[in-house]
């Protein structure tokens, strides 16, 4: 499992839960499955959230084993979500998608997932794990449902995920660049290109790799990467800044 570290959070607010619903005033006093899912989404769909989350709590321990399983344990971690309580929902989908293999509801739960992490996916600055979840888990949507109806939203998030740990590097490369640490400037800049060449800041981390081996009187190199600039970008509006990096190296030699 992908969360451990949020396990024994959620096994100890589980608890709570649990304790709640055995002192609640819970309106669920049918033996039926099916009745008493229905009672409980009911508040689902009203949006009274931690009122549902009570009653599927309840219903878990009622219900075990029953064709409404999947569902309850479905809509536990939905009712998480639409609460924006989005490290419980990412423990409760991965719990549905860890059991639930066979269920119709699997499709949107591993969306939800991919969602749960973007969500908790921080600025670029900070730590990257939920976002690197994030991708992780939305690739894995795409590649098990191609024709699946939130693919292109999966996409898109992929695309501005991966953009934003492109900043994250590319913002390092350019405070070493400010430090006049050429060497570990080129190699952030290298990286950002090489490994998210789709991005939006490919050309830029290209021309600062350029700069970076320029300052550092590495005019063949340099050379180089505005040889290989010019391939793969054409169409880029840094086309002048890379003419100036040219004069400089001209000059140097």
């Amino acid at each position: 499992m992908k969360i451990k570290h949020i396990s024994l959070y959620a096994f100890l607010i589980s608890l709570i839960l649990l304790s709640a619903c055995s002192s609640s005033g819970s309106k669920i006093d049918t033996d039926d499955p099916e009745q008493a899912f229905k009672i409980a989404k009911r508040k689902f769909d009203q949006k009274d959230y931690s009122d549902a989350i009570e009653d599927f709590s309840l219903l878990k321990i009622r219900f075990p084993g029953t064709d409404i399983s999947d569902k309850i344990q479905f809509y536990t971690a939905e009712s998480y979500f639409y609460q924006k309580e989005y490290l419980l929902a990412a423990y409760e989908y991965e719990t549905f998608l860890k059991n639930y293999t066979s269920s119709l509801l699997y499709p949107e739960a591993r969306y939800k997932l991919g969602l749960t992490y973007y969500y908790l996916s921080p600025k670029y600055s900070l730590d990257q794990e939920f976002t690197r979840y994030a991708i992780n888990e939305f690739l894995n949507y795409i590649e098990q449902y191609p024709d699946g109806k939130n693919v292109a939203d999966a996409e898109q998030k992929i695309k501005e995920l991966r953009n934003k740990l492109a900043l994250r590097d590319y913002t390092i490369a350019e405070n070493y660049l400010k430090l006049e640490n050429n060497r570990s400037a080129a190699i952030y800049f290298q990286y950002v290109y090489e490994n998210y060449i789709e991005s939006d800041l490919a050309d830029d981390a290209m021309l600062g790799h350029a700069e970076a081996l320029l300052n550092g009187f590495k005019y063949d190199e340099s050379k180089k990467i505005l040889e290989k600039f010019d391939k793969l970008f054409p169409k880029s509006d840094l086309k002048a800044k890379a003419e100036r990096l040219k004069t400089r190296i001209n000059e140097g030699l």
